[in-house]
């Protein structure tokens, strides 16, 4: 593996969920320590499975892998080093601020900005404290900090009083407020990532276009930033011999090598390896081992005789959709896991039935108007872009509550409007001007805004506290865009995931941030089911049988209500593709197990 020649001292594994990046993670932490070097395996991922992987607890301390000499690991808890940050920060004023604007601190520290910062403050001391790290000749992170990160903290302004003076509507500054005394230390850390000597990012992705496209938007944003010295793998990749006698499998491993033949210009230059997919669940050192190998299975894994699942076909859920008529329709979830396609495919399951959609996205990477390749009637399209909202959303600022201030202030709030918040604040104000056509019309919005854009705007409450305080001292009855997300009766919010465990886990982790800001998701899609599929390829009814524990979770401990849709053997790409991906109730048989 390309990647593993001469590796530095440290090396992040980053990507979208559900891309691997555990796994490869933790093989490379094995291998490295087999070859007789003392490494230390750091997890940053609020859903780590590191322990899980190999079957301890490990938790937010040092810990050795007795199975595996010089091996130690580490999970840090960014939602207990949140709390540890907020109540640093906040300790301190209880004692001499009123306890109004106490709590609007609070409120300020409440959001996933704070738990991102919180967590890169935990792991960067183990990029510049040689005292915990002196005994490791590697350091292998699990999930590297993202470029949304290292521009909070490459910030130069003036953080010290930021929260006495209440600088920043809506804004990630709040958080940093806490960071000033250890600026050097950031510093050195973000020098260190910058270091090709010392550092080595490896992108990891699947052969999807969707996330290969999304990847070349990482490396570009990590390259700007000064991260230069990355890696590629593209992981889970069928092997050609699976292809034989099965035409699903034909079919996928068709697709993925014409992906792999159009990889984005910009990803071309990266040193690449291809880690093929395997038949066995990536748990347990044996498998481990395996992965980064050509080695046999561990163990003999008997194939079942696995025929599609019986679940509920997303028709089921557009049935109960188009009886209200109206409304928002959110897809969320994480990248790569088929938004897009699914929210394209909703819009034209209900332009179908001859009810008016607008359908829309505010994501970068997405190309509707590719999905659909035609026209419908019923159906309008429409994209939202993030750097013409930002820039429009700055000139507001600057224009209104700038021209109010002197030089200075005017130069700190243009600071704070370049916070990656911004964007966030930007895009959804453009998504509640969508957002009001819900109340004549079905609106299907693919990307909607995340978990953390709702905390951020529930937090500081910007926008939907100001209107409540002024119309409710008229007795205006009046509804905010967080007001209407709220109300189930005019929103329903569904979570896309992958049948699989990080993605599983994933979506779980935004179901309860959306929940912290008083939204219910109404269902969830499992999405690209093998175990939904027919399927003759040893090793993909292998995979599907390892699919239905995680389908089986979603069905009783997470969602409401749920759909899965099979993995399909081509794009759904035109009208009558995704019609055919909704599916119908009719179609579904049951499993058996031989």
């Amino acid at each position: 593996m390309k990647f593993l020649q001469h590796p530095p001292r440290y090396l992040f594994f980053t990507g979208k969920g559900g891309v691997g990046k555990t796994s490869l993670a933790c093989a490379t932490a094995i291998q490295l320590a087999d070859a007789g070097k003392r490494v230390l395996l750091v997890s940053t991922d609020p859903a780590s499975n590191v322990g899980q992987v190999f079957g301890l607890d490990i938790g937010n301390r040092i810990a050795p892998i007795p199975a595996v000499a010089r091996l130690s690991a580490l999970e840090i808890d960014p939602e207990a080093a949140a709390a540890a940050y907020r109540e640093r920060l906040v300790d301190p004023v209880r004692a001499v601020l009123p306890d109004e604007v106490v709590k609007g601190i609070e409120e300020s520290l409440s959001g996933a900005c704070t738990t991102e910062i919180a967590a890169f403050d935990e792991f960067t001391a183990l990029l510049t404290d040689t005292a915990i790290t002196a005994d490791y000749q590697h350091i292998i992170f699990d999930t590297a900090p993202t470029g949304h990160t290292i521009r909070l903290l490459q910030l130069p302004g003036a953080w010290t009083g930021f929260l006495e003076a209440g600088r920043g509507d809506a804004s990630c500054l709040g958080p940093l407020a806490g960071l000033e005394k250890q600026r050097t230390q950031y510093r050195a850390a973000v020098d260190a990532l910058a270091d090709p000597l010392q550092t080595r990012l490896v992108l990891v992705a699947r052969a999807q276009q969707a996330a290969l496209r999304e990847l070349a938007r990482t490396h570009a944003e990590l390259t700007a930033l000064g991260l230069q010295q990355q890696y590629l793998v593209i992981n889970g990749v069928l092997p050609s011999i699976e292809a034989h006698d099965d035409p699903l499998a034909g079919a996928i491993h068709e697709r993925e090598q014409t992906v792999l033949r159009n990889i984005p210009a910009t990803l071309t230059s990266l040193p690449r390896d291809i880690v093929a997919l395997k038949p066995f669940n990536l748990v347990g050192l044996g498998a481990l081992r395996r992965l980064l190998t050509d080695l046999p299975p561990p163990e003999d894994i008997p194939v079942s005789d696995v025929l599609p699942i019986e679940a509920p076909a997303v028709a089921d859920l557009v049935d109960a959709i188009a009886a209200d008529g109206k409304g928002l329709i959110m897809l969320m979830g994480k990248g790569g896991v088929g938004k897009t396609t699914l929210a394209a495919a909703i819009a034209v399951a209900l332009a179908t039935r001859g009810l008016p959609v607008h359908l829309s996205t505010s994501d970068p990477a997405a190309h509707l108007t590719d999905t659909l390749a035609a026209s419908l009637e019923n159906l309008t399209v429409s994209r939202i872009d993030p750097s013409v909202e930002t820039e429009r959303y700055r000139r507001y600022v600057l224009d209104t509550k700038g021209a109010k201030l002197d030089a200075e202030g005017r130069a700190l709030l243009a600071e704070d409007l370049r916070s990656p918040c911004t964007e966030e604040i930007a895009v959804f104000q453009a998504f509640s001007r969508i957002v009001r056509e819900a109340g004549r019309q079905f609106v299907v919005m693919d990307t909607a805004p995340t978990g953390h854009t709702l905390l951020l705007l529930d937090a500081t409450g910007a926008y939907h506290r100001e209107v409540a305080r002024q119309m409710g001292r008229t007795g205006t009855h009046f509804t905010t865009p967080m007001m209407q997300l709220q109300d189930p009766k005019r929103t329903k919010v569904l979570i896309v995931t992958l049948p699989e465990t990080t993605p599983v886990l994933e979506a779980a982790k935004l179901q309860a941030d959306l929940r912290r800001a008083g939204i219910e998701p109404w269902a969830w899609i499992v999405n690209n089911s093998v175990a939904a599929a027919s399927a003759r390829s040893p090793l993909l009814r292998r995979r599907a049988d390892a699919e239905l524990r995680e389908i089986d979770a979603v069905a009783k401990q997470h969602a409401a209500r749920y759909a899965v849709v099979p993995m399909l053997r081509g794009e759904p790409v035109g009208v009558e593709r995704l019609r055919a991906l909704i599916g119908s109730p009719e179609t579904l048989i049951s499993r058996t197990t031989a």
